[in-house]
């Protein structure tokens, strides 16, 4: 028996997917399935992805890249991280498009020439004067579009500022969050990540935005009992009761991704929420429950209204985080896809 159970609905990511390109009005959906697609798998959320009207797949490694190769042999697919010099062969063997961050630009594949235009990272300060015939694309990436406007729109500029010679090259660098607040940004495509899966790049309901979640993850109360005043649950008693307290055990810690510092957010437990209490352990946490239960009582961490920023606010972290750290190991969690 599984210790948990995670379901991705493709039939979101379809409805995500349709929102975000008619919010892009003319420009093309990239779709980001980087990270084994946020935790959600990335094969699977390819395809629906594609067969929605994504014109292309992102990722940042080459292992990841050949991974959908292997599974969508026509797609485009474009690595977003430089690749080692030893790795350009086989990207070419592949057909892959690959990013470029500097004046070396290889022969023989499709190249991205990544400009850093105020994130500080990965990129040319200033565009070269030829970029020369390999390259298909320019791109740069959005620092604060989640957060901070009026700097997102400076970045806009400056990269339109610089690519505008070029115009007849495909321009990229909106993600999720400048896709819903700067149209601008939109230019040619929009590589878009954290949307598909229905979550807010803002923190907030993604129902705000129109996006649907795409995961849900539920388990079960593995034990049930009670504590007299002065026992406690967990490691380091961080948790002693003052009071008689019924307490359930389940099955999923933080070796399955739910965080150590997610003590304190809340869980479904026959429809209410309950709080986590004590210390999260590697292979279960404690839930106060208000009363007796029978064991099995099934458990809902994500899904029926609770949120993964929920419990991003309780970490003090971001829903990426949370989602991307969940365990893939299927000898721990059982992994369901449903397209409804």
């Amino acid at each position: 028996m599984h210790r948990s159970q995670l379901t991705i609905d493709l039939g979101a990511v379809r409805r995500n997917i349709r929102h975000l390109i008619a919010t892009l009005d003319g420009a093309d959906l990239w779709a980001v399935v980087k990270a084994d697609a946020y935790g959600h798998g990335a094969v699977d959320v390819a395809g629906a992805a594609l067969s929605e009207g994504a014109r292309t797949l992102c990722v940042v490694t080459l292992a990841e890249a050949l991974e959908l190769r292997a599974e969508y042999p026509t797609a485009r697919i474009l690595v977003m991280s430089p690749l080692l010099p030893t790795e350009i062969a086989r990207a070419r063997e592949a057909g892959l498009e690959i990013t470029v961050v500097d004046a070396d630009i290889p022969e023989g594949v499709r190249v991205h020439l990544k400009l850093d235009t105020g994130m500080g990272r990965f990129g040319l300060s200033e565009l070269l004067s030829a970029p020369g015939r390999n390259v298909v694309g320019l791109m740069s990436h959005l620092a604060t579009a989640d957060c901070d406007l009026e700097f997102a729109r400076a970045q806009v500029e400056r990269f339109r500022q610089l690519t505008e010679p070029y115009a007849g090259l495909t321009r990229h660098i909106a993600n999720s969050a400048a896709v819903l607040r700067i149209p601008e940004a939109s230019f040619d495509a929009a590589r878009c990540g954290i949307a598909l899966y229905g979550l807010s790049p803002f923190g907030t309901d993604p129902a705000d935005d129109d996006l649907e979640p795409v995961l849900r993850w539920e388990s079960r109360l593995a034990q049930v009992k009670q504590l007299q005043p002065g026992e406690s649950t967990g490691y380091g008693r961080r948790f002693v009761a003052t009071e008689p307290t019924w307490i359930g055990l389940v099955p999923a810690g933080y070796a399955d991704g739910f965080r150590r510092d997610m003590t304190g957010t809340e869980v479904l437990v026959e429809g209410e929420r309950r709080p986590v209490i004590g210390t999260v352990s590697m292979d279960s946490f404690a839930v106060s429950l208000g009363r007796e239960l029978l064991v099995d009582t099934p458990v809902v961490i994500v899904g029926d209204g609770l949120l993964v920023e929920d419990h991003a606010r309780v970490a003090d972290t971001i829903n990426y985080e949370i989602t991307c750290g969940i365990c893939s190991d299927r000898r721990r969690a059982r992994r369901v896809i449903v397209d409804a």
